[in-house]
C-alpha cells in the first residue's frame, strides 16, 4: 500500500506550473485539507518532501489518498477560490485557521443601503456576509483593493455617507460608485453587491463576459468613455 508522500509523488506529475487550488483527500474521499498556490506543482511537491517538519502537517500527509487541483488566472483568484471552498467543505485540517478569530474576513452588511466592503475580525456576530478566512492583512487588503476597482462599493464609514453631498476622493478616482453624493441608486447600488457576492462563489468569468458585452455595444454606440468604464473594470476582474 502506497504511503501519502507516494500518492503524492503520482499525482504531482500531472499537475502545471499555474497558480491555483488544491485538495487533499482521504481514504474515503473526504476533502481534509484545501489550500492555495502560486505555483501548484511546486506547492503540491513539497509535501513529499523527506522531512516535514510540522507534526500536523505530518499526520495529514500520511492520510492524503488523491490530490485535486483547479488551475486559476491569478494567485489573487486562487484565494478567493480557496476561502469559498473551506467555508464549503470545512476540511478538518482546515480548522485551525477557519476557526481562529484573528484571522481577518471581508464583511458585507445586511442593514445598509450601501453596504460596505471592510475588513472584520473576531466574532461574526453582525448581520451580514462573512468571507473568509484570509491568511493575513496584506491578502484581504489586495482582494479589496481589487474588488474596489472592479465593483465601486465604498469602503468608507456609514457617518460620511449620511454626512455627504459631493463626491469622495475614491469616486473621482474610479473607485467608488458614489453613493455619498447620490451618484447611484439602491438598485444598482445593490447589483454592484450582488456581482460581488457572485465572485465569492467562483463565477468571475460570467461577470467578465457581462462586462465584455457592454463594452462591446457601448463601443458600437460610440459611447467611448463608458466603453472605457468596462474595459478598466475587466481589467480589474483579471486580477481576481
Amino acid at each position: 500500500m502506497k504511503t501519502g508522500k507516494e500518492k503524492i509523488k503520482d499525482t504531482v506529475k500531472t499537475i502545471p506550473n499555474k497558480p491555483g487550488v488544491y485538495r487533499m483527500l482521504d481514504r474515503n474521499k473526504e476533502i481534509i485539507y484545501v489550500g492555495k498556490a502560486k505555483n501548484l506543482f511546486k506547492r503540491v511537491k513539497s509535501y513529499s518532501s523527506k522531512s516535514i517538519n510540522n507534526k500536523r502537517i505530518e499526520k495529514m500527509v500520511n492520510l492524503i489518498h488523491d490530490v485535486e487541483f483547479t488551475t486559476t488566472d491569478s494567485e489573487e483568484n486562487a484565494l478567493l477560490l480557496e476561502v469559498n471552498l473551506i467555508k464549503l467543505h470545512k476540511p478538518k485540517y482546515n480548522i485551525l485557521m477557519r476557526d481562529d478569530k484573528s484571522f481577518p474576513y471581508i464583511f458585507i452588511s445586511n442593514d445598509h443601503d450601501f453596504p460596505r466592503l471592510e475588513k472584520h475580525r473576531g466574532a461574526r456576530k453582525k448581520p451580514g456576509h462573512y468571507y473568509g478566512p484570509f491568511p493575513n492583512a496584506g491578502a484581504i487588503n489586495r482582494t479589496i483593493k481589487t474588488l474596489q476597482k472592479a465593483f465601486l462599493l465604498r469602503t468608507c464609514s456609514d457617518k460620511e455617507v449620511e454626512a455627504g453631498n459631493k463626491p469622495c476622493f475614491n469616486y473621482h478616482l474610479k473607485r467608488c460608485s458614489g453613493p455619498c453624493a447620490g451618484k447611484i441608486t439602491k438598485d444598482e447600488y445593490r447589483k454592484l453587491v450582488n456581482d460581488v457576492k457572485k465572485v465569492f462563489k467562483g463565477d468571475a468569468k460570467h461577470i467578465k463576459s457581462k462586462f465584455a458585452e457592454k463594452m462591446q455595444l457601448a463601443s458600437k454606440n460610440k459611447q467611448y468613455e463608458e466603453a472605457a468604464y468596462y474595459r478598466d473594470r475587466i481589467k480589474s476582474l483579471s486580477n481576481l
